[in-house]
């Protein structure tokens, strides 16, 4: 995984520096100038344009505008306060106007046909959360130093950063709680099946479904089977419903389905409820006992969100009553009956408030998916950025896939937000693997072995 530092923890660090800020500029601007090269495959008769600001920024831009001159580029330095129009033609143009502590909006010049190489962060571009002016320059890659930022992971930062690459410059950041997760830490933490296991070993116990939509709990029982479940048994409201042979279901009045659930449930891992369960208030009544009552982890998705969410009179919210751990699957729309607002600009910072004050852990679904569990006397809260993912997953039941693979994780006892996380990212995969056009969520279902076999080969290699 890789850390991602907000802009006041990234000035808090760099104060704490035990080196001086003139050799952290120098190390800053090597990588720099080391990038500029291989963007450009050399030196020999390569120009570059090097836009540089006042700040330390600026300073980085000048170091590699320095090395460059030095193994033959042509440089021209061009001072980011008194820009021409139009820019020189150049091979190169090396954004180093502004850092992660511009506001404002940057008009930056037009500059040809030139690649774009930004230092720490395209000038202009929110460091916090993403957002961005008309003019910002977009870049091919974007160097950035010792961790991510929000910004460039979040709103438009994907889109004008280009290829993020992150440099060693000799800072600690251990004390990071926001990571950026990578392939080898799915196959790290995904949990492993044992050669003496049972089938009841990572149980899950799913209800979904209903009249008017059974495909989702066909597709988060499979999943979660695919993702490893042992025994998945499916308990709907739909006295007929279409499941997988491997699931086992029944159907049960709404009425009774509570007490039909609960009276095995100490038999599961893990209790996934919502997906396609409907809103009569008879069913709403069932998910809001389970979510109170269930003495195993609880994946609340789809519907069991709004019955989660308006659980009482009073508007008390049911995690307060709740000791064993839960995770929360909203898209953004489900995040705002949660909280009362939308996730805003502020992704990041607005998934992580909601866990702390919920005391559940959240993903927060779209196209950068966050994920954040809470603060307790013995957790920091870890929150963590899957960025994965892309339009292939915009496909009707693909968030009932997902919410089958976290409860199969969890089903094992692994720990809930990390669960989530790489949950997160394996679906990403496992729709990497299937078309560009035409995938649909039950193709995820069958992709999901093979994408955590390639992470689990990737984790072995790297350890």
């Amino acid at each position: 995984m890789q850390p991602i530092l907000s802009v006041d923890q990234m000035r808090a660090i760099d104060a704490a520096a035990s080196e001086p800020v003139e050799v952290l500029i120098d190390r800053a601007g090597a990588a720099v100038a080391r990038a500029a090269i291989d963007m450009m495959g050399g030196a020999y008769g390569r120009t570059v344009n090097v836009i540089a600001g006042k700040g330390n920024n600026g300073a980085d831009g000048r170091v590699a505008a320095d090395r460059l001159q030095r193994r033959g580029v042509r440089v021209r330095l061009l001072d980011a306060a008194a820009l021409p129009p139009v820019l020189p033609e150049a091979d190169l143009v090396i954004d180093a106007a502004y850092g992660i502590g511009f506001r404002g909006e940057w008009v930056a010049p037009d500059i040809g046909n030139a690649s774009v190489l930004a230092v720490d962060i395209p000038s202009g571009l929110d460091a916090t959360t993403g957002s961005a002016g008309p003019s910002v320059l977009a870049a091919d890659r974007t160097i950035t130093f010792q961790a991510h930022k929000p910004g460039l992971l979040c709103g438009r930062g994907p889109e004008l950063a280009g290829e993020v690459v992150v440099a060693d410059i000799g800072l600690d950041v251990s004390s990071a709680i926001m990571h950026r997760v990578e392939r080898v830490d799915v196959g790290a933490w995904w949990p492993r099946r044992q050669s003496d296991a049972h089938k009841w070993q990572g149980s899950v116990r799913v209800v979904a479904g209903s009249a008017s939509m059974p495909g989702a709990a066909w597709l988060a029982g499979r999943a979660a089977l695919r993702a490893g479940a042992g025994t998945v048994s499916l308990t709907t409201p739909a006295m007929r419903v279409m499941t997988p042979p491997e699931v086992i279901a029944d159907g049960i009045a709404p009425g009774s389905l509570a007490a039909s659930v609960m009276s095995d449930i100490a038999r599961f891992g893990a209790l996934l409820v919502g997906p396609g369960l409907g809103r009569d208030d008879d069913v709403l009544a069932a998910i809001r006992q389970l979510i109170t009552e269930a003495s195993v982890p609880v994946v609340v998705d789809g519907d069991a969100i709004f019955a989660y969410a308006s659980s009482a009179d009073d508007g008390a919210l049911l995690p307060t009553v709740r000791r064993r751990p839960m995770v929360l699957t909203p898209h953004d729309g489900e995040f705002r009956t949660l909280t009362g607002a939308s996730p805003g600009n502020d992704r990041l910072g607005a998934v992580r408030h909601a866990a702390d004050e919920l005391g559940a852990t959240i993903l927060l679904k779209g196209p950068t998916t966050i994920v954040a569990g809470p603060i307790s006397e013995h957790e920091p809260g870890e929150t963590f950025v899957v960025d994965h993912g892309d339009e292939r997953l915009a496909t009707p039941g693909s968030g009932d896939v997902l919410a089958g693979m976290v409860a199969a994780a969890l089903a094992t006892g692994a720990d809930p937000t990390r669960s989530a996380a790489v949950a997160a990212w394996l679906h990403a995969d496992a729709a990497r693997l299937g078309p560009r056009e035409g995938l649909i969520a039950g193709d995820l279902i069958d992709a999901i072995p093979h994408a955590l076999a390639a992470c689990r080969v990737d984790a072995t290699v790297g350890g």
